[in-house]
């Protein structure tokens, strides 16, 4: 399944992290950011209810649905069993790696510095999320890849329309869009054909 996940990120070159109060309707708002180009829905457990949605999402056509913020061994097997087909941890966690590694899902694990970089490889992450990638920008992510030049990174936090394509440029398998495409209200109001159209912006400005 790792492969599946690698290979859409590649083809895609963008997962869409989903983080809101609410959300009016996961098959509804994966099937705006599918249909824009957004393969991967990313929803995090900071989410009420985030199972639920999973669950809902699983069968959306042409979406691949992940959890995120993945932080114990329990939320991992969890998620997994609504339906997850990727995980996602903000930082490097070895108990949700061993947890992980029995469900055959691939984990996307979180780090920012060399070390953590090498650590998340170690225990077998299928990608690292570069997080926050704010921080250190385009240049950071290529920087990562000098003593590192097979790491599949995904530079994820403050990562917009404006800056996406840079980041790719430096070197990044893929970018993780947030806010600047799924806001908060838009999500939890149902205001999805919007949605599409921030979506498909991104998309374009990956590809400029």
């Amino acid at each position: 399944m790792s492969s599946v996940i690698l290979d859409v990120l590649a083809a895609d070159r963008v997962v869409c992290i989903v983080r809101a109060n609410q959300v009016a309707d996961p098959v509804a708002l994966s099937a705006a950011l599918a249909d824009a180009g957004i393969r991967l829905v990313e929803f995090t457990f900071t989410i009420p209810g985030v199972l639920d949605l999973i669950e809902a999402a699983a069968d959306a056509p042409g979406t691949i649905v992940g959890a995120g913020t993945v932080l114990t061994a329990a939320h991992a097997r969890d998620a997994v069993a609504a339906g997850a087909r990727f995980l996602v941890t903000p930082d490097v966690r070895p108990v949700v790696a061993a947890a992980a590694a029995t469900t055959g899902v691939p984990l996307i694990m979180g780090a920012l510095t060399p070390t953590e970089l090498s650590r998340a490889a170690d225990l077998g992450a299928a990608a690292v999320k570069v997080f926050p990638a704010r921080i250190g920008g385009p240049s950071h992510v290529r920087d990562l890849l000098g003593p590192f030049p097979e790491a599949r990174l995904i530079p994820t936090g403050g990562v917009i329309a404006a800056n996406a394509r840079a980041f790719l440029d430096a070197g990044a398998l893929a970018v993780g869009a947030g806010t600047d495409v799924v806001p908060p209200d838009l999500v939890a109001q149902g205001d999805y054909a919007t949605v599409g159209e921030r979506a498909k912006a991104f998309v374009q400005a990956l590809s400029a």
